[in-house]
């Protein structure tokens, strides 16, 4: 068994981070999100990955390297344009030589990993296993309708579905399905569409069964779903202080990394703060990730991300629901505001009258 991580597209939900830093690695719970998919490969035995890159491969490659961090083997496949998934497939194909294989959305977070979803795969042999999840809003994914444990229709984005269970960005195939990327044509959009490819295998009698997640699954493709990412994985959080407190009132889950100094401050968890970041004066309330070598002075924030080597200082107003890129500032003044909301990129400066 292989893996296909896919970490390429644009990020354009997440724009502006992601015109300077592949979606793939913006962090949730101070880890990068392919970090998740990657150690999820690991936990299910697979030891060999593809990851497909495209223009931000160099960004991808700095973070992973060759995957031995994992005790992974890492090669990375480059697809020139996006041009859907079964294309990202067929691009593969080289690579992956006929083997069985997982393919992950580099963007996903499935809270258990896919460690029996392999196992399952490998005990049931069919042609395809894909992973559904239960949502309340069917109509913005693609759907499957089931027999049994068994798929006979897919819909991408049904008007009306007959089903609520979306497909998750977790699939699993043997080598037929080379042959049903090959048979499809582009969608309305010009992409190679993994359904459609599912659809064939189908349509022309092979064997595809669904297994439905347990526990939750994240695509952090957008601002809402990254920071709703982030509070599940921070509420799973183990408390541990490594750093430097004085005269601070820390309760709930907080995790203080190493080198983080925090003085004369409330922390409210679920709440991670990095390495060597300084805090003096400041509330970071729950489900907040403060990263490497920031620093917070007199600010107030909760429900958000920081990236690394950002400075919110001296601020009248409450940070809430907010992603704020690397080495941004954001300086207050004297006029009273009540609360913000900033998406803010890296290296953004802000400074209030």
């Amino acid at each position: 068994m292989k893996a296909l991580i896919l970490s390429g597209g644009k990020g354009t939900r997440l724009r502006p981070i992601t015109h300077s830093m592949a979606k793939q690695l913006v962090p949730v719970a101070n880890k990068p999100t392919l970090f998740y998919g990657l150690e999820a490969m690991r936990d299910a035995g697979v030891r060999e990955v593809g990851i497909i890159v495209g223009d931000t491969a160099d960004e991808i490659k700095r973070a992973v390297d060759d995957g031995s961090q994992w005790g992974l083997c890492v090669t990375y496949i480059h697809q020139p344009q996006p041009l859907g998934l079964a294309h990202a497939v067929l691009t593969a194909e080289p690579y992956l030589q006929g083997s069985p294989f997982v393919m992950y959305l580099g963007d996903n977070i499935v809270k258990h990993g896919v460690t029996e979803f392999v196992q399952e795969f490998e005990r049931a042999r069919p042609n395809a296993l894909i992973l559904l999840a239960k949502v309340p809003n069917p109509q913005d994914f693609g759907v499957a309708e089931l027999s049994g444990d068994q798929v006979v229709r897919l819909i991408e984005k049904p008007a009306q579905p007959k089903s609520d269970l979306a497909l998750v960005g977790v699939y699993l195939f043997d080598s037929t399905i080379f042959q049903a990327a090959r048979a499809i044509s582009p969608s309305a959009r010009g992409e190679l569409e993994i359904t459609d490819a599912i659809q064939w295998l189908i349509d022309n009698g092979k064997q595809v069964n669904a297994k439905q997640v347990t526990g939750w699954w994240k695509d952090t493709g957008s601002l809402e779903a990254l920071l709703e990412a982030n509070r599940l994985t921070l509420e799973d959080a183990e408390p541990l202080n490594e750093g430097q407190v004085v005269n601070s009132q820390l309760s709930g889950r907080v995790i203080v990394e190493r080198g983080a100094q925090i003085t004369d401050c409330v922390i409210r968890g679920p709440v991670c703060i990095g390495a060597d970041s300084v805090l003096q004066g400041a509330f970071v309330g729950p489900f907040t990730a403060i990263g490497r070598r920031c620093r917070l002075i007199n600010a107030e924030i909760e429900f958000s991300i920081v990236l690394d080597d950002s400075h919110l200082e001296n601020l009248s107003a409450r940070i809430e629901n907010s992603l704020i890129g690397q080495g941004v500032q954001v300086k207050g003044g004297s006029r009273p505001s009540r609360t913000l909301q900033l998406m803010l990129g890296d290296h953004s400066a802000i400074t209030f009258p």
